[in-house]
């Protein structure tokens, strides 16, 4: 491989390790010769067999390959949907090229992809008195090193759990409304280019076996993932995320368990891409919040009859896991895990339109999915229900996305 090829891939490493998707590649390094299959298979023994371990080990081995090696590895790229990937690649090493000096010639000055500046953000007069940016998202979206990719169509899967009819002997009482809030997210979430799955009325089990099913899929041809959970709830103990969603038979799932369903290990395909998790449903008792200066006119109306859909927590008697089991929980990176209240309250849901969370989720999606990332969407959600009714609900989420995340919307 020529030197600059070799500094290329070495300056390159970092979001090479992090983003490159390893398992579609196989074939294609195959098929051009770049590895023999022996060569593979001890790339994929690589460190921990882990996606990261493979990439890292596989950008050291290419170096070792011939002087063709790179342009073919960027064509691989390409050929398995990578395109961001090898066109960050093709782009630095066609700049490179041009920056190299020739005799009797000055070195021209060529500033790297990574260096351009951004567009400078053009301000707008609204007519109001005010300004709004219009260059700021769309510049965002096309910055990968900020922005998730999210081109795929389908963008990826999205798996709705709605539990409403509970076994009698499991002390819950029918989820009444829940229909409105799976049909008004299935729709939702249709229209964000993801393929939806309903699955109704599971049991504890039958949620888990779910999940690794859909866990277990090939996603490598997809940018993203979905899990909502409607159900009952309570809290549980917990090492990273609070609460438990209960199966119909009366027994919890932690959505500890539920999110760790699609760690690297679990779900290999989906490293490094955003999977988002929607909870309705959590546990505690009321939340009397405190005095503002004013109630909407709808929320003091007497026509509503909120249910909660919590459980007090009771710690149980047997112990806490030991400090040193954290050590092999996966780190929870490119997770975003949404609770329609904090930990230990009630989440209100109305028997005749639905919960209060999924149907304000669903009015601002409607409005600015188009131009807003998910947190920014999820801040007015968290505003928008936390000034409804008498009894207070305040949503919340643990975020640990790596850059924003704009919907697909067109």
């Amino acid at each position: 491989m020529e030197e600059a090829d070799r500094q290329l891939l070495r300056r390159s490493r970092v979001r090479l390790v992090s983003e490159l998707q390893v398992v579609p590649l196989w074939d294609a390094l195959l098929s051009r010769e770049l590895f023999t299959p022996d060569m593979i298979e001890d790339i994929q023994r690589a460190g921990s067999g882990s996606r990261r371990d493979q990439a890292r080990q596989l950008i050291i081995d290419l170096e070792t390959r011939g002087s063709q090696a790179l342009p073919l590895f960027i064509s691989c790229l390409e050929d398995t949907g990578q395109d961001v990937l090898a066109s960050f690649l093709r782009t630095s090493r066609h700049s490179a090229k041009l920056s190299k000096p020739t005799p009797g010639n000055p070195t021209p000055v060529v500033l790297r992809p990574e260096v351009l500046r951004p567009e400078t953000p053009r301000p707008v007069d609204t007519g109001s008195g005010g300004f709004r940016d219009v260059c700021a998202p769309e510049t965002l979206r096309r910055n990968t090193d900020l922005t998730y990719v999210l081109n795929a169509d389908p963008c990826g899967h999205c798996l709705i759990v709605n539990n409403v009819n509970f076994c009698p002997d499991s002390g819950h009482s029918t989820r009444a409304g829940s229909n409105i809030d799976c049909e008004k997210l299935r729709r939702r979430f249709s229209s964000l280019h993801f393929a939806v799955e309903v699955k109704c009325d599971l049991t504890a089990k039958k949620m888990v076996l779910a999940l690794v099913e859909l866990a277990r899929r090939d996603h490598s041809a997809l940018d993203c993932c979905v899990v909502v959970i409607l159900s009952h709830g309570c809290q549980a103990s917990h090492l990273q995320f609070p609460g438990a969603v209960y199966g119909t038979d009366g027994c919890p799932v932690s959505v500890e368990r539920i999110v760790n369903i699609f760690n690297g290990t679990g779900c290999p395909s989906l490293g490094g891409r955003p999977k988002l998790f929607f909870i309705q449903a959590c546990g505690g008792g009321k939340d009397h919040g405190f005095e503002v200066a004013s109630t909407s006119p709808e929320d003091r109306a007497s026509g509503s009859n909120p249910e909660p859909d919590a459980t007090p927590f009771q710690q149980g008697s047997g112990t806490m896991d030991q400090p040193d089991a954290m050590s092999s929980l996966p780190t929870p990176s490119d997770i975003f895990v949404s609770y329609s209240t904090f930990p230990g309250f009630v989440s209100w849901r109305d028997t005749k339109s639905g919960s209060w969370y999924v149907e304000t989720l669903d009015s601002i999606f409607e409005q600015w999915a188009h131009s807003e990332d998910l947190q920014s969407l999820m801040l007015r959600v968290a505003n928008a229900v936390s000034v409804k009714g008498i009894y207070k609900q305040m949503p919340g989420c643990f975020n640990f996305l790596r850059k924003k995340l704009f919907f697909k919307t067109q």
